[in-house]
C-alpha cells in the first residue's frame, strides 16, 4: 500500500461553510472523512497533518516555506509522496520556494486547493483533493515515483509549481503555466508525459536548504515612471536583488536616467534580472535598441521565468549565499530544478 501525507496548511479548500451564519471555519480531520470518504477508503494510505493555526494564502510568507519543506523532510522517509492542501492566491510562490529548498527530490509534492470549500455542492475541492492523492502515489513499473517533483495541480492538468502563475480568481482553472506544458491530464485516465518531467538523482540523498533573504524587490516600468520612484527603490537599505518587469521581450524606456540608475544599483552590489511582463514569451536581451541600455548596465536575463519563481529563487540563493553575490549571479543564470528555459 502506497503512503501519502496530507499536510492542511489553510486555504478555501480547508475550510467549511456554517449553514446557520455563512461564514468559512476551518475543517476538521471528520469534515474530510464525511465529504471524502473515498479518502480513506482507497489502496492509499493518507495520514493527515494539518497546521495549527490554519494560514490564509495571503498570509503565506518564507517561515511557513520553511515549516512545510522541514515537515516534508522529516517524514521523507515514511512516505512515497506528499499533497499539500493551500490557499490559491500565493500557492505558486510556495510550490516555487519548494522546489529550491528541497534539493535531489525523488518524491513527489503536489500542491492543489478548490475554489470553492469541501462539501459546497458544485465544490472542485474533492475532484483535486483525490486526483492530487493519486499522483502523489504514483509509480512506474520500477517502483519509482513518476513525477518526483513539486507540482501543482488544479482542474484536470498537472503542472510544474515553479512555471505556474495564478491566472484566475473565477473559474476552476485557475492556474496556467504559460512557458512549460503539463506535465500530466487528467480525465477517465491519468496521462503523464514523462519526457517533460524533471528527474533528480535518486542515489544522492535529499537535501534541504531553507535559509532565505527576502530583501528583493519587484521593479515594474510603466509608461510615465520618474526617476524619483526607480531611485527611491533601487536606494532601499539592504537591498540584494530586483526583478525588473519590461516590456515585451525585455525593453525598457532609452532614457539615459534610467540606464544610469540601473549601472549604479549594479555597480553597488544589487543583482537586477529582466523580466518580461507577458505571462507568454521570453527576455532576448539585445533583441532591439531598446533593451541595449540594459545589457549595458549590468542586467541579467530572465529568459522566460515567472516572477514567482524568480524572487523565490533569489531568496533562496541570497539566503545560501549570503556574502557571495558572483555566486549567486551565476546561479540566476542556471536552470537549477526546471524552473527556465536557459537559451543559448
Amino acid at each position: 500500500m502506497s503512503k501519502v501525507l496530507l499536510i492542511l496548511t489553510g486555504g478555501t479548500i480547508c475550510m467549511v461553510r456554517n449553514q446557520e451564519t455563512g461564514s468559512l471555519h476551518p475543517a476538521a480531520k471528520e469534515t474530510f472523512q464525511n465529504f471524502v470518504p473515498e479518502l480513506f477508503a482507497s489502496e492509499i494510505q493518507v495520514d493527515l497533518l494539518p497546521f495549527d493555526p490554519l494560514i490564509d494564502s495571503s498570509d503565506i510568507n518564507p517561515n511557513n516555506w520553511v515549516r512545510m519543506a522541514k515537515t516534508i523532510y522529516d517524514h521523507y522517509d515514511q512516505y512515497d509522496g506528499f499533497v499539500i492542501l493551500h490557499g490559491t492566491d500565493t500557492m505558486s510562490y510556495s510550490g516555487s520556494a519548494l522546489s529550491f529548498m528541497l534539493q535531489n527530490l525523488s518524491k513527489p509534492v503536489v500542491f492543489t486547493g478548490s475554489q470553492l470549500p469541501v462539501g459546497v455542492l458544485r465544490s472542485d475541492a474533492k475532484e483535486n483533493l483525490l486526483t492530487s492523492i493519486e499522483i502523489a502515489a504514483a509509480k512506474d513499473e520500477d517502483g519509482n515515483a513518476i513525477v518526483p517533483e513539486v507540482c501543482i495541480y488544479f482542474e484536470d492538468r498537472l503542472f510544474r509549481a515553479n512555471r505556474t502563475t495564478k491566472r484566475n480568481a473565477e473559474h476552476f482553472s485557475a492556474f496556467n503555466s504559460y512557458n512549460y506544458p503539463a506535465l500530466a491530464k487528467a480525465g477517465v485516465h491519468i496521462t503523464y508525459q514523462p519526457h517533460l518531467v524533471h528527474y533528480s538523482d535518486i542515489q544522492q540523498p535529499l537535501q534541504l536548504r531553507i535559509k532565505s533573504n527576502c530583501n528583493v524587490a519587484i521593479l515594474k516600468l510603466f509608461p510615465g515612471i520618474t526617476r524619483a520612484v526607480v531611485h527611491s527603490l533601487l536606494s532601499t537599505e539592504g537591498l540584494r536583488g530586483v526583478v525588473l518587469e519590461t516590456y515585451g521581450s525585455g525593453n525598457a524606456p532609452s532614457v539615459e536616467w534610467l540606464y544610469e540608475e540601473l549601472r549604479e544599483a549594479v555597480e553597488k552590489g544589487i543583482i537586477i534580472v529582466n523580466k518580461t511582463q507577458c505571462n507568454t514569451g521570453s527576455v532576448e536581451m539585445g533583441r532591439y535598441e531598446t533593451s541595449l541600455n540594459l545589457v549595458k548596465a549590468g542586467v541579467l536575463s530572465g529568459y522566460d521565468i515567472t516572477t514567482e519563481a524568480l524572487l523565490t529563487k533569489m531568496m533562496c540563493l541570497f539566503g545560501e549565499n549570503p556574502d557571495n553575490t558572483e555566486e549567486v549571479r551565476h546561479a540566476l543564470q542556471q536552470d537549477l530544478c526546471g524552473e527556465v528555459t536557459i537559451e543559448n
